[in-house]
């Protein structure tokens, strides 16, 4: 368990699995740079925060819904969370997030999906099955359901994630394509960093052998 004063942000889990050297930057440095892409996603965010609250039948729904888990040390919102109404009348949470991009091929988004029904599973002491993403370039909801393999995957990047902060390293840059999508691209240096570390590697090698 962990205490207050230890919880991290749950939505450092997606930059944690999108980079570490970015989450590091992010969390450890406390730098930031805005792009097209993270202020698009900032605004529609704050738009479906601001929504608050509404029924539709069997299903209340609300938004901006403040998340914790001190088991996980994560704290944070999620976007939507739908309660629907079961046959014994137990309303059953399904949080739902939303993304302004498309489905992506890493596991980021249903990582940080599960981590925020795991919380809610804490906080309200209920077993939640699925939730959905939202993808705004699309207009697609895409069901997520919170298998054992996911919510193992969710335990692990909550670990990782404590075990990087609290290091307070960053790690060396690793240039790939995906790096052309980060905001922080200017601030990391990835291209160049990575050949400066490199030469720095050969160097102390050459030393060590004399």
């Amino acid at each position: 368990m962990y205490s207050e004063d230890d919880l991290l942000m749950l939505s450092a889990l997606q930059h944690l699995l999108f980079c570490e050297r970015q989450c590091a930057l992010i969390h450890v440095e406390q730098q930031w740079e805005e792009n097209r892409l993270t202020a698009e996603g900032q605004i529609m965010h704050e738009r479906v925060h601001e929504n608050g609250s509404e029924s539709r039948g069997n299903i209340r729904i609300e938004n901006g819904v403040a998340l914790r888990s001190l088991r996980m040390g994560l704290i944070g919102k999620a976007d939507v969370v739908e309660y629907h109404k079961q046959p014994d009348n137990i309303w059953l949470p399904f949080p739902v997030e939303h993304k302004r991009g498309k489905a992506k091929q890493d596991s980021s988004d249903r990582v940080q999906l599960c981590a925020q029904a795991m919380c809610l599973e804490e906080m309200l002491g209920v077993a939640i099955p699925q939730g959905a993403l939202f993808y705004g370039k699309t207009r697609r909801r895409k069901d997520v359901v919170f298998d054992e393999a996911l919510r193992q995957e969710t335990e692990n990047a909550a670990v990782r994630l404590h075990d990087l902060i609290s290091s307070g390293r960053t790690p060396a840059p690793e240039y790939s394509k995906k790096c052309e999508r980060c905001s922080l691209i200017n601030t990391c240096m990835p291209k160049s960093m990575e050949k400066h570390h490199s030469v720095k590697s050969y160097l102390e090698g050459i030393v060590k052998a004399t």
